[in-house]
């Protein structure tokens, strides 16, 4: 089962832009690294028409596209949608698994949260937050806080996670 952590903040407030560099950084230090995004809003996650499309507009509960360099996976939304469960289902190649999002499933948690965004944090220490990614010394002064662009030291720290 790989590590799961949940990348937790406001929009706008750059969890993108951070789950970009720590996949980079991860997988440079030979790590297979998997993410997980959660959407609000409804998203198309295949085209009408192709084959892929058709098997689960005919009742397939999974499809399975796959090419010489990649695969895609399109299948009907279950129960089990929090990370961990997302991950133990469809990851567990994966060393570690980065979720964006999730600020209210169960797991581990690191928010971003910036003074420039203005927003109160999303999630408290007893919600699973390990970490704050920050430019406020004062939120949570009890758990690890790391520079917005302290991404080795954020590596370190998920990798101590094991």
């Amino acid at each position: 089962m790989p590590i799961v952590i949940s990348i937790v903040g406001h929009s706008g407030c750059g969890k993108t832009t951070l789950v970009e560099k720590l996949v980079r950084d991860l997988s440079t230090r030979g790590l297979r690294i998997a993410t997980i995004k959660h959407a609000h809003h409804k998203v198309e996650l295949d085209t009408p028409g192709k084959d892929s499309y058709r098997y689960k507009a005919a009742g397939a509960a999974m499809s399975l596209l796959l090419t010489r360099d990649a695969l895609q996976l399109v299948a009907d939304a279950i129960d089990n949608r929090e990370p961990e469960q997302l991950a133990q289902r469809f990851m567990a190649e994966a060393d570690m698994v980065l979720a964006e999002g999730f600020s209210h499933a169960p797991g581990a948690k690191i928010e971003v949260l910036r003074r420039a965004c203005d927003k109160p944090p999303r999630c408290a220490v007893e919600d699973g937050l390990i970490a704050i990614v920050t430019d406020m010394d004062e939120i949570y002064p009890q758990l690890p806080h790391f520079g917005l662009e302290d991404i080795a030291g954020i590596t370190r720290f998920m990798l101590e996670q094991e």
